[in-house]
């Protein structure tokens, strides 16, 4: 199993290798493009372009970050960081994602004035830009790719899937207003791009939340696989059962388990067709305390009494 691990753990490092070329890339054609929309955005007087602009800058620094994650996120194990520096991925992710919400309420705030008082907006020019923005950043969501499980790699392609969806909202605005000569087109525009930036964020703290707090990683049921491996012969019970992500798309499981009394030796089969199992379920970190009697606490999850609650403060196996 441990040489399984370590195979598992280079494939992941040769992923990551190919993917912060791509993020470099990115990086390059975005800061140009968030050149090329801030001065666009000040000529034609877009709120929709600025919007856009705001984003793009957001995009800098989430594609920045994400590469010193990535960095940060390869270094081995040691005695700081038993578990590795992978969560630092996931702190980029966060931080990418928050920097998504507050821009959002940004341009909610600006949208709120530009529908008080709409300026004259140089449609021309507006078009241009965002055509070139559109085009820029079509080419940046196809060099990043789509098909990500990494947080931190994921939160980056949103900022980027939300520019082009920004860039699509700025051209229809604009065309609007060359037409109608509506100028409330701008705005709503913008408030349109808004919700689709703040939706994207929020699912990504969302995800990212789930593996600090520890929770039961997505797609995985607990009581699940607890039913699974007390049907196995041998497993008279299980307990005290933990199922948690140490961090993005690494999941541990460790519990108790209830056997007859019987020489150490002649465990180590049902331990490994309990750790097969698991590996089965996707699961890679497992740890596995065995008990010839039963806990005395021997509820299924691990109870924690926090001082002022009535009882004492010990943490339960």
């Amino acid at each position: 199993m441990l040489q399984g691990s370590l195979y598992f753990d280079r494939s992941r490092v040769a992923v990551k290798l190919t993917l912060e070329k791509r993020l470099l890339l990115c990086f390059t054609l975005t800061l140009l493009i968030l050149i090329a929309e801030v001065i666009g955005g000040i000529i034609s007087k877009s709120l929709a372009l600025l919007s856009d602009a705001g984003h793009m800058l957001t995009d800098v620094f989430a594609l920045g970050l994400s590469m010193i994650a990535m960095r940060i996120g390869r270094k081995p194990s040691d005695r700081r960081a038993t578990f590795g520096y992978q969560r630092i991925g996931l702190l980029s992710a966060v931080i990418n994602a928050v920097s998504l919400i507050v821009i959002t309420l940004f341009i909610f705030y600006e949208s709120y004035h530009r529908f008080l008082s709409p300026p004259q907006i140089h449609t021309t020019t507006m078009l241009i830009i965002a055509g070139i923005g559109l085009t820029g950043n079509i080419l940046i969501a196809l060099i990043l790719g789509h098909s990500h499980k990494d947080l931190n790699i994921k939160s980056a392609w949103l900022h980027v899937l939300g520019d082009t969806l920004s860039s699509v909202g700025v051209i229809i605005s604009g065309v609007i207003i060359f037409y109608t000569g509506w100028p409330y087109a701008d705005p709503v525009a913008s408030i349109l791009i808004g919700v689709i930036i703040l939706f994207g964020g929020i699912r990504v703290v969302k995800e990212a939340l789930t593996i600090f707090l520890e929770m039961t990683p997505t797609g995985f049921d607990a009581e699940k696989i607890v039913k699974e491996i007390a049907v196995i012969p041998g497993v008279m019970g299980i307990h005290n059962v933990h199922l948690w992500s140490p961090s993005d798309r690494n999941v541990a499981f460790s519990a108790h388990i209830w056997v007859h009394d019987q020489k150490l030796s002649k465990v180590a089969g049902l331990r490994q067709t309990i750790e097969e199992a698991l590996i089965a379920m996707d699961i890679r970190h497992i740890m596995l305390q065995f008990e010839c009697a039963e806990c005395e606490t021997n509820g299924l999850y691990c109870q924690i009494h926090m001082e002022g609650n009535g009882n004492d403060d010990s943490h339960q196996h």
